[in-house]
């Protein structure tokens, strides 16, 4: 697959990103370098990152802990602890093997390490290569809130191997895919129609798909780095499923979520909002939340469950001056930001969510 190029980075695929890391860790001249895995990467995914480099040098191996709820301000300073101990400096790269989870804390730990040091992401998760690692968000979660800490600061380059997909459950792999579907929803309905017709989730065929769908990630962060405008509409689906995430994260009474599996939730619910505010038909409406709900099913709220996750969307990023702020779809493939939804219609968006029809 070729290379993705943006005006901060580029974006590797398979055998030709462990070339272009030779390449660079060559001709940069590191004084240390840390690759940074969770307890899973570490198993799975290291021994072979580490046998595709050609470039002879010792590598420092930063372990955390898995799971988002280690995605937290404490792990960061653990790892600094460990960066400081072993005399980690300004001229040192921070290499981010792993998920989301990784390569948002990974990305934040180096931002702000001796005010910034240099990394890259190596996404090993669907999630992470077509989402999380792509555009430049770093950063932590505040107690059971998502992605309150962070700064935007782009990586030396991406890498990309999709071998490492081969690691993942079933469940990873659909949670992945509710990016994708959300990047045909947002930019592109012939690309949400191939997704659509997706029968299974199996690699082959599946990596023009996610090269594709970074592309059109690339193209918006690239128009909108700092999200003013145009990159809003990544959101879509987020403003309720971040909600969702972070209400089953901290409720033990809940089945906690996996981020696609929030998402797909939230882009149902979003998608009915649509249909009151930015005129997207009702047949569209159906469509989508047929492909959402046989690929994910529906998660179950009580009268109770609604109301505290409507109670949790005033913590969104998006939000200023004390207003939530939605991005909704006008159709498949065309999307509105900055959209003021009243609360009495997020509880009809919940009850169609679960509605049989």
């Amino acid at each position: 697959m070729k290379s993705i190029e943006s005006e901060a980075y580029s974006i590797h695929f398979n055998e030709h990103c462990y070339e272009e890391l030779d390449s660079y860790l060559e001709h940069s001249n590191f004084s240390k370098i840390f690759i940074l895995v969770d307890s899973n990467t570490h198993n799975y995914c290291l021994p072979k990152f580490l046998s595709n480099i050609s470039y002879f040098s010792e590598f420092e191996i930063i372990e955390m802990e898995a799971g988002e709820l280690n995605k937290t301000i404490d792990t960061c300073t653990q790892v600094w602890h460990t960066l400081t101990e072993l005399e980690a400096d300004r001229k040192s790269l921070l290499i981010n093997l792993g998920g989301g989870v990784v390569t948002d804390l990974g990305g934040f730990v180096a931002s702000a390490f001796k005010r910034g040091i240099s990394f890259i992401n190596v996404p090993t998760s669907l999630l992470a290569m077509v989402d999380a690692s792509v555009g430049g968000k770093t950063g932590v979660d505040l107690g059971s809130l998502k992605n309150q800490v962070g700064v935007i600061n782009f990586s030396e380059m991406v890498l990309i191997d999709t071998s490492f997909l081969k690691t993942l459950s079933i469940d990873e792999m659909r949670s992945g895919m509710a990016e994708m579907l959300k990047h045909g929803l947002i930019k592109d309905a012939n690309y949400w129609n191939r997704l659509d017709g997706l029968s299974h989730l199996k690699l082959s065929g599946l990596g023009a798909l996610i090269h594709e769908s970074i592309i059109i990630k690339n193209e918006v962060v690239t128009r909108d780095p700092n999200e003013l405008g145009e990159r809003k509409q990544l959101n879509f689906g987020h403003t309720i499923g971040h909600a969702i995430e972070s209400y089953c994260l901290e409720n033990k009474t809940k089945k906690t979520l996996l981020h696609g599996e929030a998402i797909a939730a939230g882009m149902v619910i979003e998608a009915y909002l649509s249909t009151k505010y930015c005129g997207l038909t009702n047949k569209e409406l159906l469509k989508i939340k047929k492909v959402f709900t046989k690929m994910y099913g529906c998660v179950e709220f009580d009268t109770k469950d609604k109301k505290l996750i409507i109670e949790l969307l005033k913590y969104d990023k998006k939000n200023s001056h004390g207003e939530v702020k939605y991005s909704l779809i006008e159709s498949i493939g065309k999307c509105k930001v900055d959209m003021i939804v009243d609360n009495d219609v997020i509880f009809e968006a919940f009850d169609y969510y679960a509605s049989k029809q």
